[in-house]
């Protein structure tokens, strides 16, 4: 491609007061209206002094800018060009915005948190988030709930709460909950913003508690199966208990310690089954699969050491892997082959999930490993304040643009269905537009041949029917 003009030729003017660079956001945030956005954060967050007036309008503009691709206070500006005016109410100034997240303390983010589950489930209303129950596959419909935390880097020690975690890196750490089923992706159930220094599983039990509470209300799972679904470092009592104690099943990987190794030992040498990892081959005579991971289990009881009755009976699922560099000491050479061995603890039923599908179910664990990545692709590339309570409460508000941005997906069908927010945002949020009026109407032209016309036309007709003709 190249410019089909000289430069004498071209001049650029920010002088046309009828273009939008966001016309997707029209139908995003009639969403959110629908959703009771505005609403939700009017009865339940409730700020004194002028900074926390009008919450629901400043929340629904926060909201609306990391769907149009902000990543700090001051990419809240992209709300006040051309013709926004005429589209959206309530549009504030990045400083403003500012102060009102400024204000926020710990109680005012659980409020939002509050505010967050609700607008997800009426957001289920709207669209099928996690598909139609016991439709989620073959067999028992399973809802997975993975947990995970992650670092978001900062730089500076004016950040309150900032310091060196598990990644060595400077950061505050987000503890997130997601739901997805084998058919949808992942949307948002549950948020924590902590100390960078924290360890993984501070304050997991209560935010797992919170999060299937959450999952309840918008998809109710009496025909489903829930599976929560960690890595070892949330394998803890309080944490499984409280997934437990729901009805839900747990799958979370499990340290490699004495009890663990002693219970490895006792596998049968014939029990273990080949399994498609990479690099494996599919023998179509035998029906099996030629690779060099295999998967066993064998009976096991957790948390041995706590009192009987607070002891977990379940599977360990063990996958071992050859170690084809293994480190050899000063002496003789191994004579048989060493394996590495990762093994997780699971509750669920052998008949609903063998050996081989369970592993396979676990390790799927590693989608939440997207939502991190799409969360920081976007609304989390920055923590935009030195204040801890303000970064808690942007941390909520890119919870809550995500799902919107997902819901919106949805809507539009195809391949938006499953696409990265990022994806969403550029083809069908991030749309120039030129504005029109006649006859008190407003007309949104958008530009002849756009790739993924019919994917927003659809989105738009989902949130703005035709009206009905007599």
């Amino acid at each position: 491609m190249q410019v089909s003009h000289t430069r004498s030729a071209l001049s650029v003017s920010f002088d046309e007061p009828n273009l939008v660079g966001s016309a997707g956001l029209v139908p995003l945030m009639k969403l959110a209206c629908e959703s009771g956005l505005h609403e939700l954060t009017e009865q339940r967050l409730s700020m004194p002094t002028d900074k926390g007036a009008n919450a629901g309008a400043k929340v629904t503009a926060l909201v609306a800018g990391m769907c149009a691709g902000a990543d700090s206070i001051d990419d809240m500006a992209i709300l006040r060009h051309g013709a926004m005016s005429k589209l959206f109410a309530g549009i504030y100034a990045p400083s403003t915005l500012g102060s009102f997240l400024r204000s926020f303390t710990f109680g005012h983010v659980r409020q939002l948190d509050a505010v967050a589950s609700r607008f997800l489930t009426a957001l289920s209303r709207q669209a099928p988030l996690l598909g139609a129950p016991a439709d989620t596959g073959q067999g028992p419909g399973f809802v997975f709930v993975d947990v995970d935390d992650t670092i978001i880097e900062v730089h500076g020690y004016q950040k309150q709460g900032s310091g060196y975690g598990y990644s060595g890196v400077r950061g505050l750490n987000a503890l997130l909950a997601t739901a997805s089923t084998a058919d949808t992706a992942p949307v948002i159930l549950g948020q924590r913003l902590r100390r960078g220094s924290v360890g993984s599983p501070r304050g997991a039990a209560r935010l797992i508690g919170d999060s299937l509470a959450t999952l309840q209300r918008m998809h109710p799972t009496d025909q489903d199966q829930v599976l929560m679904r960690a890595d070892s470092a949330f394998y803890g009592h309080a944490a499984v208990a409280a997934v437990l104690k729901t009805g839900a099943e747990v799958s979370v990987t499990v340290r490699m310690d004495k009890a663990v190794k002693k219970a490895i030992a006792t596998i049968d040498d014939e029990a273990w089954t080949p399994i498609k990892y990479p690099q494996a081959i599919y023998d179509e005579t035998t029906d099996t699969w030629t690779s060099k991971a295999e998967v066993a289990e064998v009976p096991y009881t957790a948390f041995k050491s706590r009192k009987k009755a607070e002891r977990i009976p379940g599977r360990l699922v063990v996958r071992r892997i050859p170690e084809l560099n293994p480190k050899h000491g000063e002496g003789q050479p191994t004579l048989f082959d060493t394996h590495r061995f990762h093994a997780f603890f699971t509750t669920t039923d052998p008949e609903a999930l063998d050996t081989v599908a369970a592993d396979a179910t676990h390790r799927a664990h590693a989608v939440i490993e997207q939502v991190n990545a799409d969360l920081k692709d976007s609304a989390l590339a920055h923590l935009p304040s030195g204040h801890f309570g303000a970064n808690s409460a942007w941390l909520v508000c890119a919870v809550m643009a995500y799902n919107l941005t997902r819901t919106a997906g949805i809507l539009a069908a195809g391949t938006f269905t499953r696409a990265r927010t990022g994806t969403i945002r550029t083809k069908l949020v991030s749309l120039p537009a030129r504005i029109a009026s006649s006859a008190r109407r407003i007309q949104i032209r958008l530009p002849e041949s756009w790739p993924w016309r019919h994917a927003f036309e659809r989105l738009f007709a989902a949130i703005h029917p035709p009206p009905k003709t007599a």
